[in-house]
């Protein structure tokens, strides 16, 4: 496991556009059809890492909860599921059914997706709003698996309530900390060192 920060890619990006099977139905999903009335967080996670399964029940329920709000979520795994099985489709339908995910866990089998996103780690956070410019980007919160910080989620919380009010997020935005992405060889992003 290599810890690695998520990047802070500029705020107004548009949301990349893509068309991923979803591990739970098989389908086929697009942003267009995915994305909420009043917006869209898009987080970078997979099965197996320790960072995604220290915030896993709290974000879900968190994740769950936007649904009142019209934000919708979506969850993507990009890891190589050749070095990491744990991190296969059947996997991620198993996991999504345990966690009562209330939205979709998508498979980005070729990390295209990961790579037009700019996403680094798992968990890596995307928040758009209802144009899909980009909002926030960064941590869940201060919790790690290795602190003793509560859960709480605030950074991203503040992100949905300055969103939804209209406001410019008027907190330092800090990056994202976890687990690499797997790239496949030969698929790693320029300057990647694992």
């Amino acid at each position: 496991m290599a810890l690695t920060p998520s990047k802070m890619i500029p705020i107004g990006t548009i949301a990349p556009e893509f068309n991923l099977s979803d591990g739970i139905s098989k389908d086929k999903r697009n942003l267009f059809d995915l994305k909420g009335s009043n917006g869209t967080l898009i987080v970078f996670i997979c099965n197996h890492c320790p960072y995604v399964i220290h915030i896993l029940e709290h974000w879900v329920r968190f994740s769950n909860s936007l649904l009142t709000k019209g934000i919708n979520t979506i969850a993507i795994s990009s890891n190589d599921i050749i070095k990491y099985p744990e991190d296969s489709p059947k996997l991620m339908k198993e996991l999504a059914s345990k966690m009562n995910f209330k939205f979709p866990y998508l498979f980005d089998s070729d990390q295209k997706v990961a790579k037009s996103y700019d996403a680094t780690c798992t968990p890596d956070f995307f928040l758009f709003n209802d144009k899909s410019e980009l909002c926030y980007r960064g941590r869940y919160d201060d919790s790690r698996p290795n602190n003793s910080n509560q859960l709480s989620g605030i950074d991203l919380k503040n992100a949905v309530d300055s969103m939804l009010n209209n406001k410019t997020l008027d907190t330092l935005q800090y990056p994202s900390m976890g687990c690499n992405i797997k790239w496949k060889k030969g698929n790693e992003p320029e300057g990647f060192f694992n």
